[in-house]
C-alpha cells in the first residue's frame, strides 16, 4: 500500500473546497487537488459526499461504489499512483449541491478530529489490512443496488468513509468501527427493504 501523509480530515475538505469553480467541476480536478496518490483522501471524500445532502444527486451511490472498488482493487495491488477510467474523471458534480455537502460535514468532522489518534497502528501493515479492504471491495459490489432501498446507501458510504478516515489518521479504532458498522447494512437492507 503507498504511504501517505497523515492529514486532518478538515484539511481534506479545505482541499475540495478550493478546487470548487464555476457550476460544475469534473471529477478529474478533484482528483488533481487531492493528489494522484492520495488513495484515502480520494475515498474519503466521495464517500462523504454520499454520506451528506449530496447524496440526493441521482446515482451518486453508484458512483462512489464505482470509485471506491477501483481504488481497493489498486491498493491491494499495491498500486503508487490513483487511476481512474475516464467515464468516471469527465463526470461533473454540481458545484452549488457540492459546498452544501461540505458545509453540512464539517460540524461533524471537527467533532470526530477531537478523538483521532494514532492507535492500532499494526491494521495498517499486510496481513491485516487485506481484510477491510476485501470487506469494503465486497460490499461496493453491493452499493448500486442499494440505492432503491432508504438509508442503506448512506450507512456504506459511512462505512467507507470511517475506513478511509482511519487510514489518513493511523487511527485503527476507526477501521475497527468501519468494520461493525458494516455488519449494519445488511441490517438496514432487511430492514427497509423486506419489511412491511
Amino acid at each position: 500500500m503507498p504511504k501517505e501523509k497523515t492529514r486532518a480530515l478538515s484539511d481534506v475538505l479545505d482541499q475540495l473546497e478550493s478546487s470548487v469553480h464555476g457550476e460544475s467541476i469534473p471529477v478529474e480536478e478533484v482528483i488533481e487537488k487531492l493528489g494522484r496518490k492520495s488513495f484515502a483522501s480520494l475515498m474519503l471524500v466521495f464517500s462523504l459526499i454520499s454520506t451528506s445532502p449530496a447524496s440526493a444527486i441521482p446515482g451518486i451511490t453508484a458512483i462512489v461504489a464505482t470509485i471506491t472498488f477501483i481504488l481497493v482493487v489498486q491498493m491491494i495491488a499495491g498500486r503508487e499512483c490513483v487511476w481512474l477510467p475516464r467515464f468516471i474523471t469527465r463526470r461533473k458534480m454540481s458545484t452549488a449541491k457540492l459546498c452544501k455537502g461540505i458545509g453540512w460535514l464539517r460540524k461533524p468532522v471537527r467533532f470526530v478530529e477531537r478523538f483521532l489518534k494514532a492507535r492500532l497502528t499494526f491494521l495498517f501493515h499486510r496481513p491485516w489490512l487485506w481484510l477491510p479492504l476485501i470487506l469494503i471491495l465486497c460490499l461496493t459490489l453491493f452499493m448500486p443496488f442499494m440505492e432503491i432501498i432508504p438509508t442503506s446507501g448512506s450507512i456504506a458510504s459511512a462505512v467507507i468513509a470511517l475506513f478511509a478516515a482511519g487510514l489518513l489518521t493511523r487511527d485503527g479504532a476507526l477501521v475497527v468501527a468501519s468494520l461493525i458498522l458494516l455488519l449494519a447494512v445488511p441490517v438496514a437492507v432487511w430492514q427497509f427493504g423486506f419489511s412491511g
